[in-house]
C-alpha cells in the first residue's frame, strides 16, 4: 500500500464519530462507555435453532480511549485475548488499553489495495497533524478514492493476503482456551471487524440476513457523522459518488456490503465454499467453533 493512501486512509479512520445506541438491542450493545461500537454476538439464533453464547465474541472498535471501569468489565467477562486488525499508521497515539490477564495479537489487515495520487495527498502527506475533516472532504472529490469506497469491501474478500488475514484470524478463535472472551477490532469497528464478524457468525450456522442486519447495526453508531459530512460534501458541489466515500469510510455501507457476500456465492459458490477455502476452516474447525460458542 502506498504512503499518501495510509496517510489519508488512516486519516480517516481515525475520524472521532459520536455515538447513538437507539437501534442496538440492550443485550448486545457492551455496558461501556468510552469504548465505541462495542457489541456481543452473543444472542443470534442459528438457522439450526441453537444461539451464539453470550459474552465469548465481542467486536468493537479500539480501546484506546477505554475508561478504567471499561476495562474491568472486560476483565469480568472475562477477555482472555484482543485481537487488532489496525495498521501499523493506526496505531501511533491510538494504542489499546490492555486488559489484565489478556493476551495481545495483531493481526494487521491492509483493506485499501490501492493510493490517492496528486497534488492534495502530497499536502496531506507532509502534515503532522490532521484535519480529518479536511482530509475526508479532500478524499470525497478523488476518483480512486471513490473506486477504493466501491472496492473496500469486495478486496477484503478477493485480495489473497486479506484472506490470509481473516484465515488467521478464524485459527486464532478456533484455536482460543475456552474459559474466556474474545475481543476483536479494528479502529471503528466496522469494516474488517465487520468481516470478521460476518466470518465468525457464518461459520456458526447464522443466516446471512441476521449476518446483514449485524453489519448494518454499525450505522446507529455513525449515522449523525455520516449525515453531517455528506452535507458538506454535497455544499462543496459532491454528488453521489462523493457522498459514498463519507458513507464507506465513515459509515459502514450496508448493500455494498451485501453485494460482496453475493461475490462470495459468484465465485465460491457459497460461504462455506470460500470458508472452507480461502478461509481454511475444516469440518472439525466448524464443529469446534460451534460446540463452543453455540447453546
Amino acid at each position: 500500500m502506498k504512503r499518501c493512501l495510509t496517510i489519508i486512509f488512516s486519516g480517516l479512520m481515525l475520524f472521532s464519530c459520536s455515538t447513538d445506541h437507539e437501534q442496538l438491542t440492550q443485550s448486545q450493545f457492551l455496558p461501556v462507555k468510552k469504548i465505541v461500537n462495542a457489541r456481543d454476538l452473543g444472542g443470534y439464533r442459528t438457522a439450526d435453532g441453537r444461539t451464539v453464547r453470550d459474552s465469548l465474541l465481542i467486536r468493537a472498535a479500539s480501546l484506546h480511549a477505554a475508561t478504567d471501569a471499561d476495562i474491568r468489565y472486560l476483565e469480568s467477562l472475562p477477555v482472555k485475548k484482543v485481537i487488532d486488525f489496525r495498521l501499523d499508521e493506526e496505531l501511533p497515539g491510538r494504542e489499546d488499553r490492555l486488559i489484565p490477564g489478556a493476551e495481545y495479537v495483531r493481526i494487521p489487515i491492509n483493506s485499501i489495495g490501492g493510493a490517492v495520487e496528486g497534488p492534495d495527498a502530497e499536502k496531506i502527506k507532509k502534515r503532522k497533524h490532521f484535519d480529518l475533516k479536511k482530509v475526508i472532504m479532500i478524499a470525497a472529490f478523488h476518483e480512486e478514492a471513490q473506486r477504493l469506497a466501491r472496492n473496500l469491501y469486495p478486496n477484503m474478500v478477493l485480495l489473497e493476503s486479506c484472506q490470509k488475514d481473516f484465515a488467521a484470524f478464524l485459527r486464532m478463535v478456533v484455536d482460543a482456551p475456552e474459559d474466556g472472551a474474545i475481543f476483536f477490532h479494528c479502529t471503528q469497528g466496522k469494516d474488517r471487524t465487520g468481516l470478521a464478524s460476518a466470518y465468525l457468525l457464518s461459520a456458526l450456522g447464522v443466516d446471512r440476513e441476521t449476518i446483514i442486519a449485524d453489519f448494518d447495526a454499525t450505522n446507529a453508531i455513525y449515522a449523525k457523522d455520516v449525515k453531517k459530512l455528506s452535507r458538506r460534501v454535497k455544499f462543496f458541489g459532491g454528488g453521489e459518488d462523493e457522498v459514498e466515500v463519507i458513507k464507506a469510510f465513515i459509515g459502514a455501507n450496508t448493500e455494498n456490503f451485501a453485494h460482496t457476500l453475493d461475490i462470495i456465492d459468484m465465485q465460491w459458490g457459497s460461504m462455506e465454499a470460500y470458508l472452507k477455502g480461502p478461509l481454511g476452516l475444516t469440518d472439525d474447525d466448524i464443529e469446534t467453533l460451534r460446540r463452543r460458542y453455540l447453546k
